[in-house]
């Protein structure tokens, strides 16, 4: 009968507990019937005036009691024990609206909640005992990564930071596509522009990577053959062209990925798929399941059978495993290893490939759901307001390193991050670059390095930095010092809901909207008194007593814990100096 809480804040869990508790009451005393209650979850209320918190739970018990749910809601208001100590206004607002304002006294816990919780605040165990393997970036070892393969790291990081956040153990992976006709274009590109560079003719393969890195890759490679070439037959001459390349180049994305703050847990191989037998393995299984049939020379897979548009080739006529027979295994052998949850991040142009894996799982024994797919769309290059299509390294694509030489790994993963990831995104380089308010990373890093001057200047005058366990909060009343509470005390719902969506742009979008009222707080009010004064009496500008001080030096370092805890989690540092001119202290 206990219903769910969806969010974990202090605030939030004890007005779900008491509406939860007036909603056991009415039962007990026969004034409601219904045998389990609806999750209670609460929103803020589109008007300020309107109250803190709104909760829809009478409207959502309507059908199941058979009464209007103004006559609900009233029933619970009356059952509220609670309602004098922690609500200041409770109102009813047709057709069933429950509006609370919630005592400052009961937002002022926030900050000794958050205190007492620190690097931990917002985080939460839900996912405890569940094991989630993330599988993001996985770009073919055949080049530099791109952009969008950094827009797909980001997202990827973000997506298993937040998952480790709320209790998963969550583990990142790489899956290296080293295996296939990809890999022979590489070789066949690499040896032809070997040849060229030694002087001989060479054709170049019709499908090959024409990218100018291919012929710096093959200039690297000649130092190594040269000694050797002539003991080797063009085949064999061919195979050590690729296999150099592919060497290289994976060395290339594992040093440009740690570039970015990206390590990698697990790196898993292709080849290795089809070394061991275990393409065949599991195609065996499928067979042995009547899901795979013998067609025009060629083995299908039904994926119709389970929702996909058309079944499809696993094993073509000249016996050549198809990529869906690769994933196949792969998949196959991430459930043999144990984890509740696959996350595979993949570029949008793969979104017709989700429910052929989908269906995949359906085919081992497991809900579609086992596997979640997240969509990354393209990124827009920007320079002052105009698109960017060339690289000045490579005269080809943007590479995900130019990006992060230009701009730091921080201001390129916030941007990455700042939107949905399923929609597109316009990156203006210049403006990721620039130290102002108009630059989102910095906007919010600039909060956390503000503060952390504050903390050097309150030193500098003498003033200890106070604690939340010794400090008197309750004069924090002011509107600017109760919303940057509130918003404080959303943190912990932002992050789990982020989390459980696999949306890291939530939490982004969050640390812009705190960063935008601990500024605004920051130009308004005065939180240390005037160089040389260390007492003050109430006639001071905005009321600031040595009390006054305390408690919003305390809520600073609280506004300071939220926002480093936020960029953490997304793989952000949080900066204590950044070249900004103080004036406001």
């Amino acid at each position: 009968m206990r219903g769910i809480v969806l969010s974990q804040g202090i605030v939030q869990e004890k007005v779900v507990t008491a509406l939860l508790t007036a909603l056991n009451g009415a039962k007990q005393k026969g004034q409601l019937r219904t045998p389990v209650w609806p999750t209670v979850s609460l929103d803020a209320p589109k008007r300020p005036e309107w109250g803190d918190l709104a909760s829809t739970v009478a409207m959502s018990l309507a059908a199941s009691e058979q009464k209007a749910p103004h006559d609900i809601a009233q029933i619970i208001v009356d059952n509220l024990s609670e309602r004098d100590q922690l609500f200041d206004r409770v109102e009813i607002v047709r057709p069933g609206f429950l509006n609370l304002t919630v005592k400052p006294t009961l937002w002022q816990e926030v900050i000794r909640d958050i205190a007492r919780q620190g690097r931990s605040y917002g985080r939460t165990d839900i996912g405890k005992g569940r094991r989630v393997l993330v599988e993001y970036v996985s770009a073919n070892p055949t080049g530099p990564l791109h952009v969008g393969h950094g827009r797909g790291a980001a997202v990827g990081q973000a997506v298993l930071r937040l998952l480790n956040a709320i209790g998963y153990d969550a583990v990142g992976e790489y899956y290296i596509n080293d295996a296939g006709r990809q890999m022979k274009l590489l070789g066949a590109s690499v040896y032809a522009r070997y040849q060229e560079l030694s002087g001989r003719t060479a054709t170049f393969p019709e499908d090959g990577y024409h990218g100018s890195y291919i012929t710096a890759v093959a200039q690297q490679i000649k130092a190594q053959l040269d000694s050797v070439a002539e003991k080797l037959n063009p085949a064999d001459l061919e195979a050590r062209c690729r296999s150099l390349a592919y060497e290289m180049l994976l060395g290339f994305i594992r040093e440009d990925l740690r570039s970015f703050g990206i390590e990698i847990q697990s790196w898993f191989s292709e080849a290795s798929l089809l070394e061991s037998k275990a393409i065949e393995q599991a195609l065996d299984e499928l067979k042995a399941r009547e899901l795979l049939f013998h067609q025009e020379g060629a083995w299908w897979f039904r994926a119709s059978l389970y929702g996909d548009e058309k079944d499809r080739v696993v094993k073509k006529q000249d016996g050549e495993y198809t990529y869906l027979a690769s994933d196949i295994a792969y998949h196959h052998d991430k459930l043999r290893r144990g984890y509740d949850l696959l996350v595979n991040v993949f570029g949008a142009d793969h979104h017709g490939y989700v429910p052929r894996m989908q269906a995949v799982m359906q085919a081992y024994g497991h809900p579609k759901e086992r596997l979640h797919v997240v969509l990354v769309q393209l990124v827009k290059l920007l320079r002052d307001g105009v698109e960017v299509k060339m690289s000045k390294r490579t005269g080809d694509f943007i590479t995900m390193r130019e990006v992060i030489d230009e701009v730091g790994s921080d201001a390129a993963k916030f941007y990455f991050l700042m939107r949905d990831s399923k929609t597109h995104l316009e990156f203006d380089l210049e403006l990721a670059k620039q130290h102002s308010n108009d630059n989102p990373v910095y906007y919010v890093q600039y909060a956390h390095a503000r503060i952390c001057s504050l903390w050097r200047v309150a030193s500098e005058r003498g003033i200890t930095r106070p604690t939340a366990s010794e400090t008197d909060l309750t004069v924090l009343t002011d509107p600017d010092e109760l919303g940057l509470i509130k918003k404080l005390a959303a943190y912990p719902e932002v992050l789990e809901a982020s989390a459980l969506a696999f949306e890291p742009h939530r939490v982004t979008y969050y640390l812009q909207q705190l960063a935008a009222l601990l500024h605004t707080f920051y130009n308004k009010h005065r939180i240390l008194p005037p160089a040389g004064e260390s007492d003050i009496d109430e006639s001071a500008a905005d009321g600031l007593t040595p009390g006054r001080t305390a408690a919003r030096l305390v809520l600073m370092g609280a506004v300071q814990q939220v926002i480093h805890n936020g960029l953490d989690v997304l793989g952000l540092s949080a900066p204590e100096q950044m070249s900004f001119t103080t004036s406001h202290e």
